[in-house]
């Protein structure tokens, strides 16, 4: 066997090779991290954002500041985010209207899909279908009946187009093949105050918005949009039960940071938010707004994001939607 020998050079460049530090990612987080909500205060995006950032801020040992970036339905921050540097100091909580933008707005100066790297969803919240009492329907059979008996009589309200509340009723327009009046406002709550006085006839609406009318008897419940029925409203058939079958939507938010950001640094802010779910403050929080914690790997939200952007885009396409 040949003997491979190293002379005093030799040796002297492997004691000071082996002396060296490891090479070690920097330390994360290094700084305060930067929480972009797209909208404006006071609203859900905004509501379950500050919930979920005070608790990351224990769990990363940094604080979270919440920065506030309303502007073009929520392209804005979202553009600030996705032009970021991808070190995980910049993070954004988004919700459905990330995969509706994709489609509804041209010329987005961002790639939902590539620009964006996943964390995880955060949580779903179910949506219910509300007619005014007056109304003669009491299950959604019964309202679809009087739909197609009055093509285009019954007005429903939204918070505007590419909002929640108008797809999700285009969505059921598109499969049961009903035809419906959209009578948009800027807000869902102006138009639940139509839909009490009797200028309406029908709004999905989300279960934080519903919850306070429905106790009051202003306005009647007939479906929940999820797959499975709410555990706040356990009484309330799915739309699926209601006849209206493989109908399923919810209003979902989710965490991303800017594609690019080390795996690393994503675990890490993964298993964070499963934390801050898991705790027993936030599912409390979460539980007044109507809201189911929702934990997910980057893997499925990613996974489930390009299921929502195909699945909307078709919705924008087949109604004509367009951007106020």
């Amino acid at each position: 066997m040949r003997r491979i020998t190293c002379g005093n050079a030799c040796f002297a460049a492997f004691v000071a090779f082996t002396a060296l530090p490891a090479l070690a990612q920097p330390a994360y987080p290094a700084r305060p991290i930067r929480f972009i909500v797209p909208f404006p205060p006071g609203g859900g995006n905004d509501i379950v954002g500050r919930i979920v950032a005070v608790k990351l801020g224990e769990g990363l040992g940094q604080q979270v500041v919440v920065d506030n970036r309303g502007g073009a339905g929520g392209t804005l921050g979202t553009d600030t985010t996705a032009k970021a540097a991808p070190d995980g100091h910049t993070l954004l909580i988004n919700n459905i209207s990330l995969a509706v933008n994709h489609t509804l707005i041209p010329r987005l100066p961002y790639d939902t899909l590539r620009d964006l790297a996943p964390v995880s969803l955060i949580g779903r919240q179910a949506n219910i279908v509300v007619v005014h009492p007056a109304v003669a329907a009491k299950s959604v059979n019964e309202l679809l009946a009087l739909a197609r008996a009055k093509p285009g009589q019954i007005n429903y309200g939204s918070g505007g187009i590419g909002t929640a509340s108008h797809l999700a009723t285009e969505l059921l327009k598109l499969m049961t093949r009903t035809e419906m009046a959209h009578v948009p406002y800027k807000g869902l709550g102006p138009a639940l105050t139509d839909l009490i006085g009797g200028r309406l006839q029908i709004i999905i609406s989300t279960m934080a918005s519903a919850l306070p009318q429905i106790k009051a008897e202003r306005l009647r419940p007939l479906a929940v949009t999820t797959a499975q029925r709410s555990q706040f409203f356990p009484q309330i058939p799915t739309m699926d039960e209601a006849g209206v079958k493989g109908y399923e939507f919810s209003t979902w938010y989710g965490l991303l940071v800017a594609a690019g950001t080390p795996r690393s640094i994503v675990a890490r802010l993964n298993s964070e938010t499963a934390r801050a779910l898991d705790s027993m403050l936030v599912k409390e929080q979460f539980g007044t707004q109507g809201l189911e914690a929702t934990h997910s790997t980057p893997e499925a939200f990613g996974a489930y994001l390009r299921t929502e952007v195909a699945k909307w885009g078709k919705v924008i396409v087949a109604s004509g939607a367009k951007p106020e």
